[in-house]
Formats: C-alpha cells, structure tokens, sequence
C-alpha cells in the first residue's frame, strides 16, 4: 500500500490508492485535471485541513468494508485501455448525444423564465461536446495503438506522430479544457441544483450532468494518473534496452 503524506500530489495518491478517489470526490478535491497539485495545496484551497483528509482516506484504505479496486499500476497497459474503452468511452458516447437531445428540449421549454442559465450552459456543454468527440476519436485511432504497439514491443517508429509523449501532451491539454467546461457547468447550475418550477427532463438533465462530470473525473484520472506516466516510463525503457 502507498505511503501518503499532504507532500503528495493528489493524483499520486488517487493512482497508488485508488480509494482516496471516494474521499476526494467528498471534499470537492479535483483529483484529474487538477491531480499534478500537492494534497496540502488542493485541502487549502478547499479550506480543509490535510491531516483530517489524510485520515480519512487511510481509514477507507484499511476499512474492511472497502471495495476491491483494480491495480491499474500494475495491470498489463493494453488491459487498462480495454477498461477505459469498454467504461468510460462507451458511456461518453452513449450519453452526450442523449444530453444534447435533453438539453434541446429544456431550452425550448424553459429559456424563458431561465435563460440566464440555460443559454450559457448549453453553449459550455455544445463545446465540451464538440471538443469530446474529436478526443476521444484521436485516443481511438492515435494514443492507444500507440501505446499498445509499445507493450507489445513494436515501437513508435511506426507511427507518424512519434514519441508517445506527442499526442499525451495533446490529450492531457485537452483534459484540462474539459476539466474546466465541467467547472463552469458546475458554477452555473449551482452545484446542478434545478430551479424549484423544473420539469422532470429538466431535473434528469442536471442529475446526468452530475454523472457524467463523476464518470469524466474518473476516466481523466486513469489517463493522466496512471496511463500516460506508465506509457511515457515504457517508451523511455525501450528505448534504453
């Protein structure tokens, strides 16, 4: 088990103790975009204390109660994309075309009384979707053969984009600008709390904006925590051996 200290960036910690992702989430602690901070720094924006979070989490560490979680730092890469393909692109394809859909609606029902918020939280969302669905293409068809063509020890002269290093640094900029597109999602609806007069596609709307920014955290997490550094250490041992 990963010895933890408030000197740790956060994403270290969610990526040795894949538990401490529960009491991040708790918190409001961004363990994704935001993971490459030190937990110290993350609790004093948060106006928490470090030694009560460290606490906590060492605790549901040694709960009986905890759930197994995968090893994703040790388990084989190619079966840690499967994962990220099988969970969390399926659900991301799945959902925001069906989000779109919701939204249509909500506006054409209810911009009158809250277009303030509706307006721009369309246009936030319509961007990060566009943005989304470009990602995850480019993860489909460039990154992950890239990476698995490292494991498997066909290396990256095969591919035009290079050393691997190339489209992370592309996909973890792309991270970050989703990491904020839910940020703002967040701040304008108020922590996704629909407005008393709401409709039932209008609360199921905030309730699966909700989810989905859960589901984004966590997939964003595995990538930029533990795919990507272990990607970029395999490339730089191939290419000393």
């Amino acid at each position: 088990m990963t010895t933890i200290s408030a000197d740790i960036t956060v994403g270290e910690i969610a990526a040795g103790q894949p538990i401490s992702t529960r009491v991040f989430e708790k918190y409001g602690i961004d363990f994704c975009c935001g993971g490459r901070q030190p937990l110290a720094e993350a609790c004093q924006k948060q106006g928490l204390d470090p030694a009560v979070v460290l606490d906590e989490i060492n605790r549901a560490a040694h709960s009986h109660e905890a759930a197994p979680e995968n090893d994703w730092q040790a388990a084989p890469l190619g079966r840690l994309i499967g994962h990220i393909l099988d969970t969390h692109h399926t659900y991301m394809k799945e959902q925001l075309p069906r989000l779109e859909a919701m939204l249509g609606k909500i506006l054409d029902a209810h911009s009158a009384r809250h277009g303030d918020v509706l307006v721009p939280v369309a246009a936030t969302f319509r961007a990060m979707r566009n943005e989304l669905d470009g990602h995850l293409m480019k993860e489909e068809m460039i990154l992950f053969p890239l990476i698995r063509a490292l494991e498997s020890g066909d290396g990256p002269h095969h591919f035009h984009c290079g050393s691997v290093q190339n489209p992370i640094r592309v996909m973890v900029m792309e991270h970050d600008s989703a990491g904020g597109a839910l940020s703002r999602l967040r701040h304008l609806t108020s922590g996704y709390q629909p407005p008393a007069d709401a409709c039932n596609t209008f609360r199921a709307f905030y309730f699966e904006l909700s989810a989905m920014e859960a589901d984004l955290h966590r997939h964003i997490h595995l990538e930029n925590n533990i795919l990507f550094p272990r990607a970029v250490a395999l490339e730089a041992a191939v290419s000393i051996s």
